[in-house]
């Protein structure tokens, strides 16, 4: 079985290509954190590549932006092609098949605002119903 379900933040704004025969496809970089941290260490990530095609690819490059955390599930993919110099290369990529937003609606808000500078931070008193 090859099913691969990440969590993680897109490092960068989604890339949109389109094939010779006009089938849309995305390219985008997950940050993906690593389970343990060594002590006196900064946490770990991984930087996994993720491709998508047709509708998820217009699904993420209309919704998803640099920074937003989303989770991805697919497959693993490897392949090799050579460039215009005839060097061989070796990628290995997820082919995702499901995405999903992952941020809450107001993480999503609070994040602009901070980016804007126009963040204002509520305690969480402020939030309960009674």
């Amino acid at each position: 079985m090859n099913k691969v379900e990440l969590l993680g933040r897109l490092t960068k704004n989604i890339e949109v290509k389109y094939t010779k025969n006009n089938v849309m496809v995305t390219n985008f970089t997950l940050a993906v954190n690593r389970r343990y941290i060594k002590e006196n260490e900064e946490r770990q990530a991984d930087f996994i590549n993720i491709i998508a095609w047709n509708k998820l690819a217009e699904f993420c490059s209309k919704y998803f932006q640099r920074g937003q955390q989303i989770v991805v599930v697919g497959r693993i993919q490897s392949r090799t092609y050579e460039d215009s110099e005839n060097k061989k290369h070796y990628v290995t990529e997820v082919v995702a098949e499901e995405a999903y937003f992952a941020d809450s609606k107001k993480n999503n808000n609070l994040n602009t605002d901070i980016l804007n500078g126009t963040a204002g931070f509520e305690t969480e008193e402020d939030e309960l119903p009674f």
